[in-house]
């Protein structure tokens, strides 16, 4: 895909969003009312601890190119979210903290070195929508810290107040948004937003019976042109008794890791997932 299509396709998703948001319609699906009362269900009386994001361990190499110990690695993320009310909040809101760890390491090196580990803890504010049986999507205000947890000049670390979105369009197709303000407390790492941008967008495609999941996210670098940092992943659930996945993950542009935010990486890895029970977070 040419860079004038992929900016085109990021552009037409981002109308598509803010249309379905702004008229917060959802088109009617046949299992639909099961999957509200369910969701509510969860939200309402649900267990207080659970995934966040994705929680995956892959590995692979840089692409295109000749695998080797120095461009392939092992990358693994553990994600998880707290829910700190027992009840829900005024408008159906609810408070939460989250933590997400990625890790990049160099198993094909001598000694097995970690390259980067990030650390990047949360707390937020989420409200779903429901249209009568139907869920539409929710809003949430989060604030988040991220880090290297590194000392001297290899310190990485910025902030993070965030507004996300994410809307239903059909029960197979999910398209989300999240736009932050950067609050940069390093000297390191002052001109991240240029390679770690500053909003993303995306569209997540699922077979009617969610055994499939396709995702692709656009993270917009600062600047005017339009530079993107992108994500391809596909994920196939081995059988619905369980939530063992194989997933294929693709990252083309900046900001894959702190330590190396500033340079460029294409690289493909496979692996296996374990999703959230009803829809991950970005």
């Amino acid at each position: 895909m040419n860079n004038r299509l992929r900016r085109l396709m990021a552009v037409v998703v981002s109308l598509i969003f803010m249309t379905g948001i702004g008229k917060g319609q959802l088109v009617p699906v046949p299992n639909q009312k099961e999957f509200v009362d369910s969701l509510r269900r969860e939200l309402d009386y649900g267990p207080f601890f659970g995934l966040y994001k994705d929680t995956y361990f892959i590995v692979g190499t840089k692409v295109p190119g000749k695998p080797t110990a120095y461009n392939s690695d092992v990358k693994f993320q553990i994600s998880f979210a707290i829910r700190l009310t027992k009840n829900v909040l005024p408008w159906n809101t609810y408070l939460f903290l989250a933590y997400t760890q990625k890790t990049f390491w160099n198993v094909f090196q001598e000694s097995l070195p970690m390259g980067d580990i990030n650390f990047n803890p949360a707390i937020g504010i989420t409200k779903p929508f429901f249209n009568q049986d139907r869920y539409v999507g929710k809003l949430s205000l989060i604030v988040e810290h991220e880090s290297n947890g590194r000392d001297g000049p290899e310190s990485r670390s910025w902030n993070r107040v965030s507004l996300s979105a994410m809307a239903m369009i059909d029960e197979w197709l999910m398209v989300h948004a999240k736009i932050w303000v950067p609050i940069i407390d390093s000297g390191n790492n002052r001109d991240i937003t240029k390679y770690c941008g500053i909003y993303q967008s995306g569209v997540v495609l699922m077979t009617p019976n969610r055994r499939w999941n396709f995702g692709f996210t656009w993270v917009k670098r600062a600047g005017f042109n339009l530079n993107f940092n992108t994500i391809l992943e596909a994920s196939w659930n081995v059988s619905k008794k369980t939530n063992l996945n194989l997933y294929a993950q693709y990252y083309n542009g900046y900001g894959e890791d702190l330590l190396h935010y500033n340079q460029f990486r294409s690289m493909l890895r496979v692996g296996l997932v374990f999703k959230p029970k009803f829809f991950s977070e970005f």
